[in-house]
């Protein structure tokens, strides 16, 4: 029997997915758990860099679930994948601790992402946690507790699962072979634009689309997209490369004869915005009509998703102790203190 490798990726439970997690990783992870033996993280600790307070904490038990049916919705198979919550593994812990002795602080300050997320979070530099300057250490903990080969993640990740190969390769190095080094699969749309044109798609931007978000809703947000400032009226040709609309046509409208006409007649000044939105609205409900239907299935379904998270958890329990016990006997830990316990039972028995 040929043994799966293994994939593992996740998300931040800080609110309902959009399009842009679905281009850049959920299409991805949809079809790889077909392939690969499929690790989905509901990453909670990670939301405590940005966010202490209680309030916020509580509050994420019904982001998990919000996050769950999503993944749910768009075809992963908790019965083909593993869907659990990260704090709850007490491995993570054990693994963060002895993988911050295996990387430099210089190493980790260099990473760019990590003071966009303190600006997004409008923490000011001063206060900057220890945990956010570790967020990519913390993340290979994830990434090598099931001895992940492959990791599905969007463009703005990609940096930090090189902390992760970093990281795998001195503990080789150092203690022998344990982990896998793994490689990052970036979606076919690595960054989607947001609804505004200022950036990719981002939940504290406000420039979402989300994919439980109902037809009229979708509706509203195409109509408000950022288009081309100097095309006034509709018979100014124009040119669609970069228009977020046209973008979005490109990425989720199956219909391309239909696209490439809207093109050339945008080109030549014969068609409105109006019209395009029209037709991109179709497009993108007409894509997330079966999503919202199975959504709105599991959900009905009391205690289904709870019970997805717990038996998930549980098997990530055992696969990660498994690691963290191979790991320490590498390195000789976990040899040692057996060799102690077992001296402090002979001598209370003497």
């Amino acid at each position: 029997m040929e043994i799966k490798k293994v994939l593992l990726t996740g998300d931040r439970p800080t609110g309902k997915l959009h399009l842009g997690h679905f281009v850049g990783s959920l299409k991805n992870r949809v079809a790889m758990q077909e392939e690969y033996e499929s690790y989905f993280l509901l990453a909670d600790l990670h939301v405590l860099m940005t966010k202490r307070e209680k309030s916020d904490i509580l509050h994420m038990r019904e982001l998990c679930r919000e996050m769950v049916l999503d993944y749910l919705a768009c075809g992963i198979d908790p019965k083909k994948s593993t869907i659990y919550l990260q704090s709850a593994c007490p491995a993570v812990y054990q693994m963060n601790l002895i993988f911050e002795m295996l990387i430099s602080l210089n190493r980790l300050t260099g990473l760019p992402s990590l003071k966009e997320m303190a600006r997004n979070a409008h923490i000011p530099e001063e206060s900057v946690p220890f945990g956010l300057v570790g967020y990519p250490v913390l993340q290979s903990a994830d990434i090598l507790m099931p001895k992940a080969h492959v990791v599905p993640v969007g463009k703005d990740n990609e940096a930090h699962l090189e902390i992760a190969r970093l990281i795998a390769r001195r503990f080789n190095q150092l203690y022998g072979d344990v982990f896998p080094l793994p490689e990052v699969v970036i979606g076919e749309v690595p960054t989607l634009i947001g609804t505004d044109g200022q950036g990719k798609m981002s939940k504290s931007a406000g420039n979402c689309i989300y994919l439980c978000d109902d037809a009229a809703t979708v509706s509203k947000k195409v109509k408000q997209m950022y288009t081309d400032p100097k095309r006034v009226h509709a018979g100014i040709p124009a040119d669609p490369e970069g228009n977020p609309v046209f973008i979005y046509h490109d990425v989720f409208n199956p219909n391309k004869e239909e696209v490439e006409d809207l093109k050339s007649r945008y080109r030549l000044g014969k068609v409105g915005d109006v019209e395009v939105k029209d037709k991109l609205a179709s497009a993108l409900n007409a894509f997330l009509a079966p999503m919202r239907e199975k959504r709105a299935q599991f959900a009905m379904d009391k205690g289904y998703v709870e019970e997805v998270i717990y038996e998930g958890t549980l098997r990530m329990i055992k696969k990660s102790n498994e690691t963290v016990e191979e790991m320490t006997s590498a390195m000789g830990l976990s040899g040692n203190w057996k060799k102690i316990s077992r001296v402090a039972r002979e001598r209370c028995s003497s």
